[in-house]
């Protein structure tokens, strides 16, 4: 219980109150005019002066009712009740029903702290007026039950805004990091083969000025492409042109992968089992640990002259597994951020992706994916 009330205490102010100046000198407006031509028309109220100018003069304080919630409060509730006493009863102008609109900004825009003051404010003004006799004991339980109505819808509304915003961030999270996955799966990738290209054409430069000239080559188009990746991420960002609706790869497209290499290993591809009704959602995260893991063996195997990629379609699942024969690795290699989106992707939808030494040498990477993707 007492954490509870130090969080409803400590809890802060909703962010960027809404400014609607506009509207709120409208209402006051139109509430004026109401109170006045109350004042006016009614021949049962004891007060008429008074009542008018309480409602009247409280009014303008609407304005600050979000940004200055507790004050705009005190005042009105202090001035009304000091009035009441005066005169020796409740002032009785059915346009002070716009008080009501003072609890509900309370809850709603102030802080715990604030809330918790208004409300003894509010409390202290219904008992005075009991005490002194203006008010039935029953017409103060009335009047409380209306403000608490009052009030929760605020604070309602409050969780309502706050929950929606929680959802948002997060959806803004996961985008950030459905992003940066996609940037290290492609764009990564591209890097890589450039760097890998790069170091074959400066070892045989001297002794193959040929075979430099065409790294120079695989390292331009490289650099084409993942300029390009990124020009189409970029439009889609800042939503400046229409993103590129080309559909995204999949188990299909696997054989981008393949091919034999003069400067790196032979990637050889295998698919088994129909791929034409797999989930396209399963298929392109299929292809990104595909991609990813062919990447990380060009560029960790060592000696490696051979990188196998073999996909197995079954009635539930869908097997990956990316093998090469380069050197074990003498001691484990440590998480990378490839890695731990490979992890993260494959977890997606479900499914596991492990990688570790092979049972005889080199990597070897296994991933396993429900068929049909749920939530990716």
């Amino acid at each position: 219980m007492h954490e509870l009330l130090r969080a409803v205490w400590d809890e802060p102010r909703p962010p960027n109150p809404p400014s609607r100046a506009g509207w709120d000198w409208a209402l006051i407006g139109v509430l004026a005019v109401l109170g006045v031509l109350e004042g006016v028309l009614r021949d049962d109220l004891a007060s008429p002066v008074v009542s008018v100018l309480v409602v009247v003069g409280v009014l303008p304080a609407l304005r600050w009712r979000r940004t200055r919630p507790l004050l705009v409060l005190v005042i009105a509730f202090v001035v009304g009740g000091v009035a009441a006493a005066l005169v020796g009863h409740e002032l009785q102008l059915s346009t002070m029903a716009y008080f009501l609109l003072l609890p509900y900004s309370l809850f709603r825009w102030g802080s715990g702290r604030e809330a918790v003051l208004g409300s003894l404010v509010v409390l202290a003004n219904v008992g005075a007026s009991v005490a002194l006799g203006h008010t039935s004991r029953s017409d103060g339980l009335a009047g409380v039950l209306v403000v608490s109505t009052v009030a929760i819808l605020g604070t309602a509304l409050r969780w309502r805004v706050k929950a929606r915003l929680r959802e948002l961030d997060q959806a803004k999270l996961l985008e950030r990091e459905r992003l940066a996955r996609d940037l290290h799966d492609t764009v990564a990738h591209h890097v890589s083969a450039m760097a890998i290209r790069a170091q074959a054409g400066l070892a045989t430069a001297d002794a193959n000025p040929r075979a430099a000239v065409e790294a120079l080559r695989v390292i331009e188009a490289e650099a084409s492409r993942a300029l390009a990746e990124m020009r189409g991420m970029v439009r889609l960002l800042r939503h400046a042109e229409p993103a590129d609706l080309a559909p995204n790869p999949g188990v299909a497209d696997l054989d981008r992968l393949a091919g034999r290499s003069p400067f790196g290993p032979t990637v050889d591809v295998e698919v088994v089992g129909e791929v034409a009704d797999l989930s396209p959602s399963v298929g392109t995260a299929v292809y990104r640990l595909a991609q990813e893991s062919v990447t990380n063996a060009r560029r960790h195997a060592r000696h490696a002259s051979r990188i196998g990629v073999r996909v197995v379609v079954e009635d539930r699942a869908v097997r990956l597994w990316v093998t090469d024969d380069g050197e074990r690795p003498s001691r484990p290699l440590s998480r990378g951020h490839g890695l731990i989106g490979m992890a993260e992707r494959a977890g997606l939808f479900g499914g596991t992706c492990e990688a570790g030494p092979g049972p005889e040498r080199g990597w070897t990477v296994t991933a396993v994916l429900p068929r049909v993707g749920g939530t990716a």
